[in-house]
């Protein structure tokens, strides 16, 4: 078996789609995802949004992100089905567990650093508090 990655899946939809459609196109797209193996960690409803560009002569769309874990065979198949639905306007995928994993490295280096820099350098010597405790040093 494939080692299993984590992906962020983000698709446009129409906005001319109703809410009973746009959750029928997610609901799809999960069960897509699913069949053939992978897991979707996260779905998030964006909501309508205006686009940078026209696309389609249409000025704003229904974003929907998903995180996936999987092995990249499911993310293919997905692709090739949102390619020839005329319903969602854009997706695009993105490998984010690689990213993830280093900025985990780098937020990790950054903890050991300041903790380096907290910790005293070498013994301090405690400071008498009164003038008997001084004389009898």
């Amino acid at each position: 078996m494939a080692e299993k990655r984590t992906y962020e899946v983000i698709f446009i939809i129409d906005p001319d789609a109703d809410d009973a459609e746009v959750m029928r196109l997610t609901e799809t797209t999960q069960k897509i995802i699913t069949d053939q193996g992978g897991s979707i960690t996260k779905t998030e409803m964006m909501g309508k949004r205006q686009l940078a560009y026209e696309l389609s002569h249409k000025r704003d769309g229904i974003y929907v992100l998903l995180e996936v874990d999987g092995s990249g065979a499911e993310i293919a198949e997905l692709e090739r089905r949102m390619r020839v639905n005329d319903r969602i306007l854009r997706y695009m995928t993105i490998r984010v567990d690689e990213d993830r994993r280093r900025a985990q490295k780098l937020k990790d280096r950054r903890a050991r650093k300041a903790e380096r820099r907290t910790k005293p350098g070498k013994a301090q010597v405690a400071e008498p508090e009164t003038d008997a405790e001084a004389e009898a040093a």
